[in-house]
């Protein structure tokens, strides 16, 4: 396995695995596992190019499907060492990037996961002309991520993947916007909620983009418990 990754924790439900967002790392749910670790095997990994993960210099290492790939490697490494002692299907938690590179998973990998959590995220353009404006305000403001330039790459979109088989995403789902987060990802809560076969909608009064950090921790965590205790 190439990405760093950490662990804490123990418990007999599934395994929850933290995916950050751009320009940040798995130290940014470090709140909410410190929480969790206390009933739940929690891991978190730290995407190419960020935390203590490697820092390739081609910039088409930093691909979705890559870091799809990476994500396959951080699963099959925690299911052979569950610390429950036995194996079974993750639940997933992403933030902004993360939560994208977790409905992709889900989206790629039909069955794979046993639940999605999303924080501040969204599906990504089905329509190229906004995908390639998202894409070249993601070029614009890639020296702002805080991470190698190529790095950012990450944050781009090639396809419409998620978008396209929103409705044949059968895994539950639960998504959490922050009500002082930009509109458009309360928007795209709503969206997917409507959409996705099994996804539920909660709105997070008063969080910000990065809500998980701090100033929400305690209620992000609790929400994600109370939704993996309805998927055992």
């Amino acid at each position: 396995m190439r990405v760093h990754m950490v662990e804490a924790g123990v418990g007999a439900g599934p395994p929850i695995v933290f995916i950050h967002g751009i320009g940040t790392s798995s130290a940014s749910w470090e709140a909410v596992m410190e929480t969790l670790s206390a009933s739940y095997h929690v891991a978190a990994f730290d995407l190419l190019g960020h935390g203590g993960s490697p820092v390739p210099d081609d910039p088409e290492e930093y691909t979705r499907d890559n870091a799809l790939r990476d994500l396959d490697d951080v699963l099959a490494a925690i299911a052979q060492r569950n610390v429950a002692g036995e194996s079974q299907d993750a639940v997933l938690v992403g933030h902004s990037l993360g939560g994208y590179l977790s409905l992709a998973y889900a989206a790629t990998r039909p069955g794979v996961v046993r639940g999605v959590v999303v924080t501040n995220t969204g599906p990504g353009f089905r329509d190229p002309e906004k995908r390639e404006q998202w894409n070249e305000r993601s070029r614009r403001n890639a020296h702002r991520f805080g991470v190698p330039v190529q790095a950012a790459t990450l944050n781009l979109q090639q396809d419409s993947v998620v978008m396209d088989r929103l409705t044949e995403i059968v895994t539950p789902t639960l998504v959490l916007a922050g009500t002082l987060d930009r509109p458009e990802f309360a928007a795209s809560g709503q969206y997917l909620e409507r959409k996705m076969p099994n996804a539920r909608f909660v709105a997070i009064e008063g969080g910000e983009h990065s809500m998980h950090e701090s100033t929400h921790a305690a209620e992000v965590a609790e929400l994600i418990a109370d939704f993996v205790n309805t998927l055992r």
